[in-house]
This record gives structure tokens, C-alpha cells and sequence, in this order.
């Protein structure tokens, strides 16, 4: 058992310890093509298939500030020791403010036996707030992480990519194909496919945003982020893919080895209110956080 102190703003490695050891190692399938909501959302429609793709997805991000509030899904895979595991997680996000409420759920252990109790995750400019984080962290206690401090942004870290960030980081899109029209939950969108790159995006982001992308542009192993991306007629974004790379920490016998994540965020339900409340001080917890 590996005990690390973790306090407010606490260093890099001790959040990377936290993210590989006790999140991203568990982390979840892609949502897919359907998923719980959709429908029309309104009217107003853009010809976005008639755009530039660099300009679609460049301001996808402001298109979604202007719509609001949504219902978002979000899933992350990655295999560990051979085995693919999940995170999945679901909530309301508010573009204008970037803020959300979700619940992450974490999959059982090997045998089946652990059930664990979804970790509650506050998203804001630059923290992560996790609730039902165990480990030693009393029930009634938030974790605070500052994601400028992360090595990844916290585009990995809590088991789920930001909504806010994976949608800054299309500003960084280059090498971008038109793959075609469908549907997805009866809404028409159309696919793009690209890398995105982490240092690019970082610079085009919007203030709130510019600190955990910037760490995580240094963080990762690969600038290039490729993704694919479905936005509906109005040019908001409604699925996207990202495939993250870093190098896990190895032992002092064996080398680092890659680790690719892929996260998957879906959108819907725009315009859903979404209420926020931050914790109090008093009810952030600054002790030791035990890694299993």
C-alpha cells in the first residue's frame, strides 16, 4: 500500500500517481453513436458542411459558450496488464461558466467483488473537486486538484476529459478530413477526422482553459492529439473522440512503456440547467490519500 500526500496544489508526480494508480488505470469504452437524449435542439441552422473544417472546429468551442448548458456522457478506455477497462460518466456541464457536475462510476475489481461507489466530480477553471474519492478520504470530504498543476491537464486524471477542453482543443485541429454525414440519437451531424495539436490548442484557448492545456502540452508524450469530431447543423458539437498518449511511469529495471486513452465525450439536451456549488473550505479534505 503506497501512501502519497495530496493537498491543494499538491506536485505533479503526486497527481500523476493518482491518476494512473487510482483512476486512469480504470479507465472507459467509448460511448458510441447513440446515447440517451438528442432530438432537435432547436433551429437556426448552419451550413457547416459548405465551411472550411478548420473554421468548423476552430469555433466549435464558442458555439457551445453560446448554447449553454447541456447533458454530456463521457467514457475513456485504456487496457492495463492485457485487460481493457472502463470509466464512465454522466452529468450536466455549463459552457458559459465552465462548471459541471458528474458521476463517474468506476468498474468493479477483477473478481467482481469490490463495488464502488460513484466518485461525484465538480469541473471549474482550473480545479477538479472529487467526492467519494475513499482512500482514506472521509466521506463527507472533497479532494481539490489544481489542474494547472497536473501533468495531464486533467485530461485524463479524474476519468474524465473536461467537456469544456476537448472542445478547446479542436482550436488546435490541423490535417482535418470531411468524413461524411449520418445521424446520431436522430440528430444529423457531420464527422470530421484530425490531429490536434496540444501546444496549438493551448495558445488558441480560451483564459480558463489556457493553464491545464498548456501543462498538459508539456505533460504528454505526443503533442498530436487525433480525434474525431460529429457537430449538428448549427455547429455544435456533439460527439468527439480523443486518443491521448503519455509514458506510465516505470521501474527502476524496466522502462516506461506508452499508454494510450481514448475518452469520448457526448452531448446533448442543450440548453439543461446546470447548478454548480463548490465546496467550502472546511469540507476539503488535505490529508494523505492512500493508493491501493
Amino acid at each position: 500500500m503506497v501512501v502519497q500526500q495530496y493537498r491543494d496544489g499538491g506536485g505533479a508526480r503526486a497527481a500523476r500517481a493518482l491518476a494512473v494508480a487510482g483512476v486512469i488505470a480504470v479507465t472507459a469504452g467509448c460511448v458510441g453513436g447513440g446515447g440517451g437524449g438528442g432530438g432537435s435542439d432547436g433551429s437556426g441552422q448552419r451550413a457547416v458542411v459548405a465551411e472550411r473544417p478548420l473554421d468548423v472546429l476552430g469555433r466549435a468551442a464558442g458555439v457551445l459558450a453560446e448554447a449553454g448548458g447541456a447533458e454530456a456522457r463521457t467514457s475513456m478506455e485504456t487496457a492495463a496488464g492485457g485487460t481493457r477497462v472502463t470509466i464512465r460518466g454522466e452529468g450536466t456541464y455549463d459552457f458559459r461558466t465552465q462548471m459541471g457536475r458528474l458521476k463517474v462510476v468506476l468498474p468493479t475489481d477483477a473478481a467482481g467483488a469490490d463495488e464502488r461507489r460513484p466518485i461525484t466530480e465538480l469541473l471549474a477553471p482550473g480545479a477538479l473537486y472529487m467526492k467519494n474519492r475513499g482512500a482514506g478520504v472521509p466521506d463527507d470530504k472533497w479532494v481539490r486538484i489544481d489542474t494547472t498543476a497536473l501533468e495531464d491537464g486533467n485530461l485524463v486524471t479524474g476519468g474524465v476529459t473536461d467537456p469544456m477542453a476537448a472542445a478547446e482543443l479542436l482550436r488546435g485541429a490541423a490535417d482535418v478530413t470531411y468524413v461524411g454525414k449520418s445521424e446520431l440519437a436522430g440528430v444529423t451531424v457531420h464527422h470530421y477526422r484530425g490531429v490536434a495539436d496540444l501546444n496549438r490548442a493551448a495558445r488558441a484557448a480560451s483564459p480558463q482553459s489556457r493553464g491545464a492545456l498548456s501543462a498538459a502540452a508539456k505533460g504528454f508524450s505526443k503533442d498530436a492529439v487525433p480525434f474525431d469530431a460529429y457537430l449538428d447543423e448549427e455547429g455544435r458539437l456533439r460527439k468527439v473522440r480523443h486518443r491521448f498518449s503519455f509514458a506510465s511511469e516505470g521501474s527502476e529495471v524496466q522502462a516506461a512503456a506508452e499508454v494510450t486513452v481514448v475518452s469520448t465525450l457526448l452531448l446533448y439536451g442543450f440548453g439543461a440547467p446546470v447548478t454548480v456549488k463548490l465546496p467550502d473550505e472546511d469540507d476539503i479534505y488535505t490529508g494523505e490519500i492512500r493508493q491501493g
